[in-house]
């Protein structure tokens, strides 16, 4: 068996604990649960025949006051980035987020995650903004964690990419 560590990343409010219930339990609650230092959960799945044991470490989201601690993101097979699509400063964070991860962990793989799909009408985040991050070269979904839309493929895609690129550095 493989495991990897993955770190959700993000502002606060944003569905990172939301993302992990839906994938780990199947559950939604409409009910905010603020995250004090990290949650792990982990989830077992298959990739290209092999089993893989997932540890999800959700981190308190950041803000002004609290940041994430580099001990957190220490041997991390890779990372989530997630935004809230109502909070355009939210993307804005996870941009910046990602560079200092970056400059931690070294080029390991990551998705960005535009989250609250289900709440798309009011969304502040846009078309250009999605292009942006096409241009970075990013991977990025659209998910919503309270309908489930795009979180298995999240959580799946990045397992497959973290378990490929290790077997392409052996």
């Amino acid at each position: 068996m493989i495991q990897k560590k993955i770190c959700m990343i993000g502002s606060f409010g944003v569905g990172k604990t939301s993302l992990v219930a839906r994938y780990v339990r199947s559950i939604f609650s409409d009910k905010y649960l603020t995250t004090l230092g990290v949650k792990i959960d982990k989830k077992a799945l298959i990739v290209d025949d092999q089993e893989v044991n997932l540890m999800l470490w959700d981190l308190a989201g950041e803000d002004a006051l609290t940041q994430i601690k580099p001990m957190q993101l220490r041997g991390s097979s890779g990372y989530i980035l997630v935004a809230d699509g109502t909070r355009a400063s939210t993307l804005e964070a996870a941009i910046d987020l990602q560079s200092r991860v970056q400059a931690e962990l070294g080029p390991v793989p990551f998705t960005c995650v535009v989250n609250k799909l289900d709440l798309r009408e009011t969304w502040e985040i846009d078309e250009a903004a999605l292009t942006r991050l096409a241009d970075l070269g990013w991977t990025f979904l659209l998910t919503s964690a309270r309908s489930g839309e795009g979180v298995q493929e999240l959580f799946q895609t990045l397992a497959e990419r973290m378990v490929r690129e290790k077997k392409a550095d052996a």
